[in-house]
Formats: C-alpha cells, sequence, structure tokens
C-alpha cells in the first residue's frame, strides 16, 4: 500500500525554524514520477497548498504566504522531499501534511488541489512562544 510519511513536525518560538521531511512507501521506484506538495490545515480553517516541486525537473511553486521563507526541495536519490522553514510566525501553526500526484501540474496541486493521489497522515506544527 502506497503511503507517505511526514516528519520534523513540533513546537516552535516564532522567529525559530524546522526541517520537515516526506518521504513515501510502497512506490520508491517511481518517486520521481511524482509531484510533492505541501499542504497545511489550521483550525478550523480549510486544507491549503502552500508549496509544490515537481516531478523530474524540480520546479517549485510557494504561496505569497510562504514565499521567501520556506524552500522545498527534493531529493529523488533518497526519495525524500524537504521542507525549510525559516523565520516561522504563529500563523503558520496547523497540521501539515505532504501529497504526491503522478506527473501532476504544480499549479493542479497547489491551487487547484486536484489530481492527488496520496495523502500523508500529518505532522502538527505549532509556532508560539
Amino acid at each position: 500500500q502506497v503511503q507517505l510519511v511526514e516528519s520534523g513536525g513540533g513546537l516552535v518560538q516564532p522567529g525559530g525554524s524546522l526541517r520537515l521531511s516526506c518521504k513515501p512507501s510502497g512506490f520508491t521506484s517511481r518517486f520521481v514520477y511524482y509531484t510533492i506538495g505541501w499542504f497545511r490545515q489550521a483550525q478550523g480553517k480549510e486544507r491549503e497548498g502552500f508549496s509544490c516541486v515537481s516531478s523530474h525537473d524540480g520546479i517549485t511553486y510557494y504561496a505569497d504566504s510562504v514565499k521567501g521563507r520556506f524552500t522545498i526541495s527534493r531529493d529523488n536519490a533518497k526519495n525524500t522531499v524537504y521542507l525549510q522553514m525559516n523565520s516561522l510566525k504563529p500563523e503558520d501553526s496547523g497540521v501539515y501534511y505532504c501529497a504526491a500526484g503522478r506527473f501532476t501540474l504544480l499549479q493542479d496541486m497547489c491551487v487547484k488541489r486536484r489530481s492527488i493521489n496520496n495523502w500523508g497522515e500529518g505532522t502538527l506544527i505549532t509556532v508560539s512562544s
């Protein structure tokens, strides 16, 4: 069964940094074909896509809310996608999910939230002093 596993969440003070990882199981030999995205869901709000990286060529997308603070990257040799988060704010708090879509276009995944084949179970991030 295909699964995505997120790791790296936790409690951090405002202005701090965290790095999340997303690692698949069950389709590691085809990982390079998958667009990977990071989504988050704050309490009482809808899940939103904010950063995605395309399959093969590693083109990235960022929502304005995280642009300049977050960096998404992928290491296909390690079948892992990373999200480096700097200058964290309290409004960044929420459950963070990674998602995978086979050859999904960046806009389709991150903006329209469609053509997603797999979701992780999420990892909680709390930004608070």
